[in-house]
């Protein structure tokens, strides 16, 4: 299973515009998140029929505790109750949930229901799902150097499994984000170290399998070198 969900695409997405999507209809920012989780059910419906083995959905940042502690609770109350209300079909249609990031700050009982949603939905082979909670990419790298000081002989695959928290990580071909901004926001930096990037004005709330066809359909044009040269660049100049 993990083999053949390695062959196809890890893409990770930015959520971002939920607030935006609220305000703008009237609603408060907490139906914005309810809103956004509708769209996480349909992506993940559509990726495995996109070609997309793994899927990282950016859902709560460690610098999101930052916002109003009433904000903060509300996305925790709407994690947990994803957990209660997903993970049977998740298990069901063959996904696998894992999540990254911290778990010592989350509120009380969520990261036993995390664990116990990631050992239901283990044997999925359908699609990869990754949620990033708690999570900043700049921390899981510290970590991940601070674990091998003093390990002589570490591989770069050493330091990428403890920076992924996976056996066999792949890098991220495709990072999308939603809501016209053009960062990266802390998200996953070592494995898009070749990512492609798209950026598209929808709201996540907004974004559906047509939006994602769009993003994968730009991906596929690009040419890919990973810092090498095109078959076409190395042939010789004509006459030389």
């Amino acid at each position: 299973m993990q083999s053949t969900l390695l062959s196809k695409l890890h893409v990770g997405i930015i959520m971002d515009g939920n607030g935006r999507w609220a305000t703008a209809r009237g609603l408060t920012r907490l139906e914005g998140h309810h809103a956004g989780v509708e769209a996480i059910r349909r992506i993940i419906e559509a990726a495995p029929h996109q070609g997309i083995g793994t899927l990282t959905l950016y859902a709560f940042s460690s610098d999101n505790w930052r916002r109003p502690t009433a904000e903060v609770a509300g996305l925790m109350t709407l994690l947990r109750r994803y957990l209660a209300n997903e993970v049977e079909m998740l298990a069901r249609n063959g996904v696998r949930l894992s999540v990254i990031g911290r778990r010592d700050r989350l509120p009380d009982g969520l990261a036993q229901a995390i664990a116990a949603a990631e050992a239901e939905t283990a044997g999925g082979e359908t699609l990869a799902l990754r949620i990033a909670i708690d999570y900043s990419a700049r921390d899981a790298i510290l970590h991940a150097a601070i674990s091998l000081s003093g390990i002589s002989h570490a591989t770069r695959t050493d330091f990428a499994r403890l920076v992924t928290g996976e056996p066999q990580p792949r890098d991220v071909d495709l990072v999308i984000r939603t809501s016209g901004e053009q960062r990266l926001s802390d998200f996953l930096l070592w494995e898009s170290a070749y990512a492609e990037l798209h950026f598209t004005e929808r709201n996540w709330p907004d974004f559906d399998a047509q939006d994602l066809a769009v993003a994968l359909a730009s991906f596929h044009r690009r040419q890919r070198r990973f810092g090498g040269l095109t078959p076409h660049a190395l042939e010789p100049a004509f006459g030389s």
